[in-house]
């Protein structure tokens, strides 16, 4: 949120989550993103957070 429109790779979000010395599967961020989603889904922000095919996630308000 402090960057909006900025994209981040599986990567990038496993590292600032799970810090870069824990082994976790990329798609875990699919997962977590799926359940920020339905979260969000109840307030009508679901469309906020994006998915940018082939290079990651992003949040954007427009």
């Amino acid at each position: 949120m402090e960057n909006p429109d900025r994209v981040c790779s599986r990567t990038q979000v496993l590292d600032k989550v799970w810090g870069p010395s824990v082994y976790v599967e990329e798609r875990t961020v699919d997962v977590h993103i799926r359940r920020l989603r339905q979260a969000l889904e109840g307030f009508g922000a679901d469309p906020y957070v994006q998915t940018v095919r082939g290079a990651g996630y992003r949040f954007s308000v427009s």
